[in-house]
């Protein structure tokens, strides 16, 4: 948003007040010399023109005849025109138009100060439904508010949209947490009830069964113990040099099984002898995850990429797929946690969605970043980058 119609708090209350201050000193002088200017005109009009003459002379030259001068002027003007008196005339015309400016200062002041009370009331506003909340709540801008203040309603607006995102994803997680647990859970229950009523027999293959869904179980929370520790900032990491590329080939040695069942050859390319610190058993599982999701989901492409680039500051690994990629609209979301795309790469494809999340977490937790992309050749490219 464009800052050009916005000026600093300092600058906008200066501006005000220094304006409000002018204005009123400016509104009084003027209306004292109205007041001066419509007395003297209302003499000089009814003053025998004789007179009128002589009286310009003196007021020109006042000491050819100083007594006939002041003659004149309390014959005319009264008096007490010239009285220095707290009680004259002037004085008591300054306090009628300083209490006569009084409302005026109020409301011009009250006026001004409204954008800033405005701004103020609309965050009030929506930090009350926020604490009731409503985490999606926005407050809207005022026109003409301090700069400041036009960045704190942007940012506290982007705060609440990040709670009402993560209010969401955190519910549609609890949803999915729920399913992907219950799903072994109730397997295993479920043959062991079947070994206790002698439906099944407990031969090793039942047993096997059960050990199968138990290990998928606790694969399932040792992945969700591994977020929450990486959202808490507390996934603790072994630190070394790495080289990167040797790290590729073994996963890549480890997954040839796979790869050759599935029909995909694991090509790396990599120009450079890219080293860089971190964990290798959280890089590798990185590397891994990666890896198999690509088998998982796009063996129909035949190949898998990988291209290590190194640069001044950092590492650039790039996965590269040919299949049937995702859809477009898909994308924002294909980092998020249990998420899994309805087509190509679809729920019976395996794994329990948790994989990418995983891959994200630990490539944040070395400073680094992880984006994906639909090239236009068809397939996805993930691109991650660690620091050097």
């Amino acid at each position: 948003m464009s800052r050009a119609p916005y000026s600093s708090l300092w600058r906008w209350i200066c501006m005000r007040v220094i304006a409000l201050a002018l204005g009123s000193v400016v509104l009084i002088a003027i209306c004292m010399w109205l007041r001066f200017a419509l007395k003297n005109l209302w003499v000089y009009l009814h003053m025998p023109p004789a007179l009128r003459e002589e009286f310009a002379q003196l007021r020109q030259h006042p000491a050819l005849d100083l007594a006939r001068y002041h003659q004149i002027i309390d014959n005319w003007w009264g008096i007490y025109y010239s009285d220095p008196s707290i009680a004259s005339n002037d004085w008591l015309t300054v306090g009628v138009l300083v209490i006569m400016a009084i409302p005026f200062i109020v409301m011009i002041g009250l006026r001004v100060a409204r954008p800033l009370s405005a701004q103020f009331s609309r965050l009030a506003t929506a930090a009350r439904a926020v604490a009731e909340g409503q985490f999606g709540t926005t407050a809207d801008l005022v026109e003409n508010a301090p700069q400041e203040l036009v960045q704190f309603t942007e940012d506290f607006n982007l705060m609440t949209q990040q709670l009402a995102r993560y209010e969401r994803e955190l519910r549609a997680s609890h949803v999915a947490m729920a399913h992907e647990l219950r799903s072994p859970l109730t397997a295993a229950i479920g043959r062991l009830q079947g070994m206790i009523d002698g439906v099944f027999d407990p031969d090793p293959q039942q047993l096997s069964m059960v050990m199968k869904q138990l290990r998928q179980l606790s694969r399932l929370t040792d992945e969700l113990h591994l977020l929450s520790l990486a959202d808490a900032g507390q996934l603790s990491l072994e630190r070394s040099r790495i080289h990167l590329v040797e790290l590729l080939r073994e996963r890549a040695a480890w997954l040839a099984p796979q790869a050759e069942a599935a029909g995909m050859a694991i090509v790396i390319e990599a120009k450079h002898h890219a080293r860089c610190s971190g964990d290798v058993f959280r890089l590798g599982q990185v590397f891994t995850i990666l890896m198999e999701n690509a088998l998982r989901y796009a063996p129909e492409g035949k190949s898998l990429t990988i291209t290590v680039t190194q640069h001044a500051t950092q590492v650039s690994i790039l996965f590269r797929d040919y299949g049937s990629g995702v859809d477009p609209q898909f994308l924002p979301i294909l980092f998020d946690r249990f998420t899994r795309a309805e087509s190509s790469r679809a729920r019976h494809s395996g794994g329990s969605g948790l994989g990418l999340s995983i891959a994200r977490a630990i490539v944040v937790a070395h400073g680094g970043e992880v984006s994906a992309s639909l090239p236009a050749d068809g397939g996805m490219e993930i691109a991650l980058t660690l620091p050097l």
